[in-house]
């Protein structure tokens, strides 16, 4: 039983913890280009440690973020073929892929120049979390630079909350894409499938922001104090201290999954000391 109420985007002034949803993304053009830019999260808008981009790079097109090279930044590609380049490497990419490039390596995503037959303007859609690497803390010594949210090689399962609320038993499975294991040094990139009926159960972190979407799917995600429906492309943003988590309350034969993507910037310790891992950079 759930300790909160349902709620509506509409209905939630919470401050420093909110709900963006797409269909209120502020996109603005590059100079010049026709590639467009909105940021739902970021210091100027309230955040203590992250910035969140969502960028839809134009056919033909490329985007680098201001000072990437100063900064870590993680990618998942929400739609469209492309290339990204870390430093001197490249990769294709399409929706599900994700990237990581650590301080010191630049970041670009460039999208397909050929349009779709079937019509449309083609192009590639993403979203991208930036931090700058804070004091005392080192860059990874061979970090990954390209995964997807479906790599399954290290995973949390069975995680039961920080304690705050009465977890749910049917439990959602976390894949952690970027995380100290694989090279992250201060972001990280975790994927959560919540199967129909299942709940990531509410948590915390006590000193990083929390920047997460509903990537596939229709759920739910929680903030402080009750659940609010979502949909795919939607932004959650909390503050360190701030209560949230996800689930799918869609449940017969016509449910499907839900599944979220981001994750706590800095990296948190705990969420990996749940899985029974070590938090040292690789």
């Amino acid at each position: 039983m759930h300790a909160s109420t349902s709620g509506t985007l509409a209905a939630i002034p919470l401050g420093d913890a909110r709900i963006i949803a797409s269909a209120a993304f502020d996109f603005a053009p590059l100079p010049g280009r026709r590639t467009m830019l909105a940021t739902p999260v970021s210091p100027a808008a309230g955040a203590t440690h992250v910035t969140l981009h969502v960028v839809r790079v134009a056919a033909g097109e490329s985007f680098t973020p201001e000072r990437s090279t100063e900064e870590e930044n993680t990618v998942v590609v929400f739609s469209g073929l492309g290339t990204a380049t870390v430093g001197s490497r490249s990769h294709g990419v399409a929706r599900g892929h994700a990237v990581y490039a650590p301080t010191g390596q630049s970041l670009t995503l460039t999208a397909d120049a050929q349009v779709p037959a079937a019509g449309g303007e083609g192009g590639l859609t993403a979203y991208v979390w930036r931090t700058p690497l804070a004091a005392g803390r080192r860059p990874g010594t061979d970090p990954e630079p390209f995964s997807s949210l479906w790599d399954e090689t290290t995973q949390l399962r069975g995680f039961g909350g920080t304690g705050q609320i009465t977890p749910d038993a049917d439990r959602a499975t976390m894949n952690f894409v970027f995380w100290p294991g694989n090279g992250s040094s201060q972001l990280c990139l975790h994927c959560g499938i919540q199967q129909p009926g299942q709940t990531f159960n509410v948590h915390l972190h006590p000193d990083s922001d929390e920047a997460f979407i509903a990537f596939e799917g229709i759920g739910q995600m929680y903030l402080r104090d009750r659940w609010i429906d979502v949909e795919a492309g939607d932004v959650l943003y909390a503050a360190p201290g701030v209560l949230h988590g996800a689930r799918n309350p869609h449940t017969g034969p016509e449910a499907r999954r839900f599944v979220t993507c981001g994750g706590p910037s800095p990296y948190d310790p705990a969420l990996y000391s749940a899985a029974g891992l070590s938090s040292d950079v690789r």
